[in-house]
């Protein structure tokens, strides 16, 4: 009689798995095996895919099952060694069997067992390696196990277990044949049956994303659920290389096929005996060639998988041209292939010793759009998937659909309530500027009278050249529009915009960093401040430079007097019709903090003078910097701000331009001349509006967002205090800024090495890279971007990544 070795021994050892990474090894084949329901003889396909390897050549099959219940009089790891042992023998193969069993974690209720010394049963060139990881006595699911007999089991700590068997899979795999070794994995239940946290297996699975064998049902109703569990499989990301099920005389098989338009294969099993008393061999050997034919399958998905990966690069090279890339400079092997994401973690394709599939901290947030964690990824994708199965696109001038309307409600009540009273959707944060500043200039011209009536016959003249008031540094997207409303910059110059002209007057500002410890303003030339004791310009805490009562300073009334004396000295024909700004932060521009008191007294000077004045939030916005919307840190308001990027989770694009009544209110008229002439194909497009009221929803509901506050107002600190005060002290940096989920720095650089074209700070993102933290630079300066549902612990392992890294930077540096 078989027995279980070593069960005892791990008894308390559910913190070791900790040690183990989640990367994928791609040396050999590993498959997850799905079932469509439960008693849908997963056990028996994955015993027969061993059959299939073991027994007709020399090979390895590693056979993992990482919840049971039911345990010990049930396991499903132990009927597959006990039948590949009995086909053994019954085969009289060429080739003898060795085999073993092991069981990692039992449950405090399982009964005592009789260990074995030895693991190993006969030896022989083809091997089956049975495992399983976690095991309770109830014969019920996985969560109502684990609570009632005390083995509660993290899906982290799932995961890490299951990531040190496929190292395992690996290391005794090395030296064979990609083919000579196969892996399954099998779960409990139905593709959405609980694990032992509660947490659905078909998300507990996937931060591997490990190719899907799905067992669908030949019963009566099977095809539904067949149907079912692969939908819930493919809209998590899964591949499903196959569907395999018992025959019931029902043929399932013909509508399945039919749903599968011949995508994926669908292998039909012999019926199984219903007689408890039968062995099942004489059925394993009448289902050999089946499951001959499904272990070529999964070989040939697995084969193509890894040419596809392995071409990718170069493919890519041939035919793509990148964004903001330079293509000579990209070197050999300097093309990150992707192979999914989840939450806020790549998965990608790596060769080291061997091919895996890595995790890589998404630290530049992919161009700071992201936000979501697993949980919420995959609550995007269910919202998305609906809208577009109700909807699929609608046009929408004069039209509505729910989703639009829901979305502009939330934003009227978030981030413009208070003073906002329409939204106007478009397609990306450019579009959303550029719509911004038709608006602007519109009410600036009825308020100012350069508009007095409007008929079709009107000519189209220009008696008055409006421009914007912005700020250096300064970047509102990239379309023509756009990049005149921004001062010149890399972005704008004739190698990049040769219509370029820069309309706009724009002010220097003063900006706001920490070293040492101390937080500073830096404040231009230009400014008469000499005055100010030291105390008005340094502060021992971030929160201090945010407070209202600096409105009273006497800094308010030195940038007030800079402003008044700019504005007062711009004359000619021009006029400055609009204010634009990026509150607090200036992204693309360098990472740089303006002063938000300067920001709000620039705002007071523009409203006393009628001047409309827009927030550019599309980077900022949606909790980016800690609150919801930036009006809340500079304490004041505007007529116009746009939104993007993080309002929709960052999944798909979509944005917004928010107005008060009063901008709406110029475009009315009895003329369609007079209305908003701009649009897009895809305005309020029902996925980006469902994707957005799904986000704006989750990140202030502290039931989905651990990080909101209790008033709901703030997110809590992300970056260690301590951490951050350290990096602002190492001698390689040149200013930090920390707020909300921006982590930003500055390396000392001089010449070449400083400015966005700089190459200076490459070494060392890829050394981050190899610690798993993906990073972009804009030249010298880099910047760790997290979401808004981020850990805490999760932003200080990337800080002491970052720390550890500048240290060695320095030392070669020296």
């Amino acid at each position: 009689m078989f027995r279980f070795p070593s069960v005892l021994l791990h008894r308390r050892k559910l913190s070791s798995a900790a040690s183990h990474s989640l990367t994928l090894p791609l040396s050999h084949p590993i498959y997850l095996i799905w079932g469509s329901n439960t008693g849908v003889g997963k056990t028996l396909v994955s015993a027969g895919i061993a059959a299939a390897s073991l027994l007709s050549s020399p090979s390895q099959f590693h056979y993992l099952k990482p919840l049971q219940t039911g345990f010990p009089s049930d396991s499903d790891s132990r009927f597959v060694l006990t039948k590949l042992r009995q086909l053994s023998l019954r085969r009289n193969p060429r080739v003898p069997l060795s085999a073993s069993h092991r069981v990692l974690n039992v449950s405090p209720a399982v009964p005592e067992l009789n260990p074995l010394a030895a693991a190993e049963e006969g030896a022989g060139s083809s091997e089956l390696l049975c495992k399983t990881l976690y095991a309770w006595e109830e014969a019920v699911s996985p969560h109502l196990a684990a609570e009632r007999e005390g083995l509660a089991v993290k899906d982290s700590v799932v995961l890490k277990t299951l990531g040190g068997c496929f190292e395992e899979v690996a290391a005794r795999g090395a030296g064979k044949e990609r083919s000579e070794v196969l892996c399954v994995v099998e779960t409990a239940g139905g593709v959405a049956s609980p694990g032992p946290s509660g947490t659905l297996q078909c998300d507990l699975y996937r931060p591997f994303r490990i190719p899907a064998l799905l067992v669908g049902d030949g019963r009566l109703g099977g095809i539904s659920g067949t149907i079912s569990a692969y939908e819930s499989l493919k809209f998590r990301g899964y591949d499903v290389v196959a569907i395999v099920f018992e025959d019931h005389g029902l043929l399932n098989e013909g509508p399945l096929m039919s749903y599968m338009r011949n995508k994926v294969p669908v292998l039909v099993l012999p019926s199984i005996p219903k007689d408890p008393s039968n062995d099942l061999l004489e059925w394993f050997e009448s289902s050999h060639c089946i499951f001959s034919n499904l272990k070529e399958i999964l070989l040939s998905a697995y084969f193509e998988r890894i040419k596809k990966l392995h071409d990718m690069p170069r493919e890519a090279r041939d035919i793509i041209w990148w964004p903001f890339t330079q293509h000579k400079l990209v070197p050999d092997g300097g093309v990150t292939v992707i192979d999914s994401r989840c939450g806020e973690n790549f998965s990608v394709f790596k060769v080291q010793k061997t091919e895996v599939i890595a995790p890589l901290f998404d630290a530049c947030a992919s161009w700071w759009t992201q936000g979501p964690d697993a949980t919420m990824q995959t609550e995007l994708a269910r919202e998305m998937g609906y809208a577009a199965a109700r909807f699929g696109h609608v046009m929408f001038p004069e039209n509505v659909h729910e989703p639009a309307l829901n979305c502009a409600e939330l934003l009227l009540q978030g981030v413009g309530k208070g003073w906002a009273s329409r939204a106007y959707f478009s397609d990306n944060g450019s579009t959303a500027i550029e719509i911004a500043l038709k608006m602007a200039f519109r009410k600036f011209s009825v308020d100012h009278g350069l508009i007095v009536d409007c008929h079709e016959d009107a000519p189209n003249e220009r008696s008055t050249e409006l421009m914007v008031l912005a700020l250096q540094r300064s970047y509102h997207g990239d379309t023509l529009g756009a990049m005149e409303a921004q001062a010149p910059s890399s972005y704008t110059g004739f190698l990049q915009q040769p219509w370029y002209t820069g309309r706009g007057l724009f002010l220097d500002p003063p900006s706001v960093f920490m070293h040492n410890k101390t937080w500073n303003i830096s404040i231009p030339e230009g400014y008469c401040w000499e005055s100010l004791k030291g105390e008005s310009i340094t502060f021992a805490s971030r929160d201090g430079i945010f407070h209202k009562s600096r409105d009273k300073s006497e800094l308010a009334t030195v940038y007030s007097s800079y402003i008044s004396k700019v504005l007062s000295g711009f004359r000619g024909t021009s006029r400055v019709g609009a204010l634009i700004m990026e509150p607090v932060i200036q992204g693309a521009g360098g990472m740089h903090m303006i002063d938000p008191l300067f920001q709000h007294v620039l705002v007071r000077e523009c409203r006393s003078r009628k001047i409309p004045v827009i927030f550019d939030e599309v980077f900022t916005g949606f909790w980016r910097l800690g609150v919801e919307t930036t009006a809340e840190l500079i304490h004041c308001v505007p007529d116009i701000a746009c939104f993007g990027k993080l309002m929709t989770g960052g999944i798909i694009p979509l944005s917004v331009t928010l107005a008060t009544k009063a901008v709406f209110d110029s475009f009315m008229g009895d003329s369609k001349l007079k209305a908003l002439l701009h649009g897009h194909s895809y305005s309020a497009h029902a996925m980006g509006c469902a994707a957005a009221v799904k986000s704006i929803q989750w990140f202030k509901d502290p039931c989905s967002n651990p990080n909101i506050t209790s008033d709901g107002r703030l997110l809590r600190e992300l970056w260690d205090d301590t951490l951050v005060h350290r990096i602002s002290s190492h001698p390689t940096v040149q200013r930090v800024v920390a707020l909300g989920t921006l982590f930003a720095l500055e390396l000392k650089a001089e010449g070449d090495n400083a400015g966005y074209g700089s190459l200076y700070a490459r070494p060392l993102l890829q050394k981050l890279r190899e610690d798993g933290v993906y990073m972009r630079p804009l030249g010298n300066v880099i910047y760790l971007l997290c979401g808004p549902c981020t850990s805490p612990e999760i932003c200080n392992e990337l800080l002491v990544k970052l720390y550890r890294r500048l240290e060695e930077f320095n030392r070669c540096r020296n």
